[in-house]
């Protein structure tokens, strides 16, 4: 009987898919392991740079099947900081995005597609100043695994550039676009 439930135990896990299964994750914004970042030209002479202070998400992510991840990120639009107050009153008015009328922007991904270099491409759809885009981000992989807590994490990195033109926001000074840098880290659910 003892080897009839060997055989049968062996042969079951034998018999069960080798891959991983894809996990779920919440963008850790709490803990402020997350940012979303932007850089935009100033005059042609330096760059201005800033973030999103407020945004959350989640994603699913196999690392056996990266084709398989989704995500999806809420962003407060009113959350603009470029470290300037009136800088940022500016480019949150009507002038630029909007903000009090559009006050979220959304992104959901749609198809991921692994470069088989550790790199791949998010791609999907960005809905800001009313207006819905598909966008590729460029990512790659931070790291992944069990945290000082007793949870597990993983974490990746993107850019994007985004043409101000294709969300109906007019140039900002001399620069028709912004380049956004993403930091994520999940935590798993």
């Amino acid at each position: 009987m003892k080897n009839k439930v060997m055989v049968t135990g062996l042969a079951m896990a034998l018999l069960a898919p080798l891959s991983a299964s894809a996990a779920n994750y919440v963008i850790d914004t709490k803990g402020a392991h997350a940012s979303i970042n932007f850089k935009v030209s100033h005059l042609g002479y330096s760059f201005i740079k800033g973030r999103f202070n407020t945004f959350d998400g989640q994603f699913s992510y196999d690392p056996e099947n990266i084709a398989a991840s989704t995500i999806t990120v809420n962003v407060d639009t009113t959350s603009l900081d470029s470290n300037h107050a009136e800088r940022d009153k500016h480019i949150r008015s009507n002038d630029f995005i909007d903000a009090s009328k559009y006050p979220k922007a959304t992104f959901t991904s749609n198809k991921v597609v692994d470069n088989g270099d550790g790199t791949f491409e998010v791609m999907g759809d960005l809905n800001l100043h009313g207006v819905t885009q598909p966008i590729t981000i460029d990512a790659q992989v931070i790291g992944q695994g069990q945290d000082p807590w007793g949870g597990e994490r993983a974490g990746f990195i993107g850019s994007t550039r985004l043409e101000l033109a294709d969300f109906k926001i007019p140039v900002m000074g001399d620069s028709s676009y912004v380049d956004m840098e993403l930091h994520v880290e999940g935590i798993k659910q």
